[in-house]
């Protein structure tokens, strides 16, 4: 029965028994042709034979399906087949691997040609867009000999799961960012230091870029070379990341909502911040806060900040921004920088949630984060050929013109906010976090 189930007959047999049946119509025209027919058909069987002691004589192939421990969320993460061919003769594979149901892809295949007696890895990338449990099923692997007459299925590593958590790999992408001065240069960390704080560190000779106005006179007059005073950033500021996980974030961008975009810059920053020496720490709300993380910065934090980010759920409901302004007021008791993952579309929404904004500003820095809506811009570029697309284009620029007021009105308050794409969201969130260290404003 284990031989019958593993047993396929491949589309150039069955292209054999087409030419054979039509060789059969033709010798009713032709009767000579009916006893070469039948030796095709002997020749065929042997064969068909042969090329079963082939495939079934032999141990076969040994594969296996290596994937990462978690996958990454929004980005491309490798998959590796790695095939051993035992057969002392070039075998052409087809590779059925069974991904997860969450990418719905339903024509998976690869298809190769091994050398005999050799081992090759094959690989592929996948892109998950949610968070949670992927379970791989069979991979399949279909063998034929030189004849190609049939194919053997071999099946190896049957209902393997892999973790999808937020998106890990940026971590490295920006690890650099918040240490390296030579970014400036690139156009990657795109702040302006406007100033310093005053906690002093050394006294340094002056290099080409260093601000004139911290030459120390006393030193450049004891060293007779230019003596500069360095100054360093702040330690231990608690900054908080609150993201709000309520209906405005359902939004979709290129297959995520904005809440997993928010999610995803979360973890990067949180990375930054911990490594500037701050503390940091995380909560989301909609109806009610939950989520939390306190603020640490112990070694641990990082991992206990993943797994909280992993395991962030909602529904999507309506946020209740006056919890979020108890539930800071009750729990944060020491000036912290906040850090709002949120969307406002209107001046309406904003002026719903203003006064309890402005509640949080009086005690903490608050920073608003929110998003642009990319599909305007390309409605707003697009050539107007119509009166409809006159008027769409009117109302997109409308709608545009409304976001960069809800930032200003933000800033009447003292609140600072970073208007930004999704796709930029992790770069635009780490440069705020790193001006404001710069202009030591917390």
């Amino acid at each position: 029965m284990k031989f019958i189930k593993s047993l396929y007959l491949n589309n150039f047999f069955f292209y054999i028994l087409l030419g054979i049946i039509g060789m059969f119509v033709c010798a009713f025209i032709f009767p000579n042709l009916y006893n070469s027919v039948w030796f095709i058909i002997l020749v065929l069987s042997t064969f068909l034979g042969l090329d079963i002691l082939l495939l079934y004589l032999s141990k076969g192939i040994e594969a296996s399906r290596k994937t990462p421990e978690k996958l990454s969320n929004g980005d491309l993460n490798p998959i590796q087949i790695t095939i051993k061919n035992s057969y002392t003769f070039p075998i052409s594979i087809k590779i059925i691997d069974e991904i997860p149901f969450q990418f719905q892809v339903r024509d998976f295949k690869i298809k190769k040609t091994i050398p005999a007696s050799t081992q090759k890895e094959l690989g592929y990338d996948l892109r998950p867009t949610e968070r949670g449990e992927y379970y791989f099923g069979n991979l399949n692997i279909y063998v034929s000999s030189p004849l190609k007459l049939i194919s053997r299925r071999f099946t190896f590593d049957k209902d393997q799961m892999v973790p999808t958590y937020p998106s890990y790999i940026q971590l490295k992408k920006y690890d650099l960012l918040a240490f390296s001065n030579n970014l400036y240069q690139y156009g990657i960390k795109k702040i302006r230091r406007i100033g310093h704080t005053m906690e002093f560190e050394q006294i340094k000779e002056y290099v080409q870029g260093d601000d004139l106005r911290t030459i120390n006179w006393k030193a450049t007059a004891k060293k007779n070379s230019l003596m500069v005073n360095q100054f360093q950033d702040e330690k231990s500021q608690s900054v908080y990341m609150a993201i709000d996980k309520g209906r405005v974030m359902q939004m979709p961008f290129d297959g995520l909502s904005l809440l997993d975009y928010a999610i995803n810059s979360t973890l990067v920053l949180s990375n930054v911040i911990l490594k500037k020496q701050d503390k940091a720490g995380i909560f989301a709300f909609s109806k009610k806060v939950e989520n939390r993380v306190f603020a640490e910065r112990r070694s641990s934090q990082m991992q206990k900040i993943l797994e909280t980010l992993y395991n962030i759920k909602t529904d999507f409901f309506e946020s209740d921004y006056s919890r979020l302004y108890v539930d800071i007021k009750k729990n944060i008791n020491q000036r912290s920088l906040i850090i709002l993952y949120t969307n406002f579309e209107t001046m309406d929404g904003l002026n719903r949630q203003l006064p309890y904004l402005k509640g949080i500003a009086k005690n903490h820095l608050l920073v608003v984060v929110f998003f642009s809506n990319t599909e305007l811009n390309a409605i707003i570029n697009k050539k107007t050929d119509t009166v409809q697309e006159i008027y769409d284009k009117v109302i997109a620029e409308k709608f545009m013109f409304e976001k960069r007021l809800i930032a200003n009105e933000l800033k009447k308050y003292g609140i600072h906010s970073v208007l930004t794409q999704p796709e930029n969201l992790t770069l635009d969130a780490i440069n705020k976090y790193l001006e404001i260290k710069a202009r030591g404003i917390l």
